[in-house]
């Protein structure tokens, strides 16, 4: 797969993580967040995609996708995090099908915080 195939698997793991009841946002890697801060001109905003990385197996046989995400307080953590466990691993699995590849897919969740929610109204 090109580099466009996985920049394409890192939007389609950064949607579906997202889409999950209980995900604040997704984290970036700390060297993805220590290149931003020493760039000299700052983005307010990262991409969702920052929060996801995306490796080929050792052997060339998969992918291996970490999700980094924080989470909403109110729901236990291991709930949300097998949800976006499984629904990243299920969008993933479509995808490659989709464009015609059979590839396992394996997929770990680290959950890096929680955030205080607050109702607005």
């Amino acid at each position: 797969m090109t580099v466009s195939g996985t920049t394409a698997l890192l939007g389609v793991a950064a949607e579906a993580a997202l889409a999950v009841p209980g995900v604040a946002g997704l984290q970036p890697r700390l060297a993805l967040r220590l290149a931003a801060a020493a760039a000299p001109t700052r983005a307010d905003s990262t991409s969702p995609e920052a929060g996801i990385r995306a490796d080929r197996a050792p052997d060339g046989s998969g992918w291996h996708i970490e999700v980094r995400c924080v989470l909403v307080e109110g729901r236990r953590a291991l709930d949300i995090a097998r949800d976006v466990h499984d629904r990243v691993t299920a969008a993933l699995i479509t995808h490659l099908a989709t464009h015609g590849v059979a590839e396992p897919v394996t997929v770990a969740v680290t959950v890096t915080g929680i955030a205080a929610w607050h109702d607005a109204a």
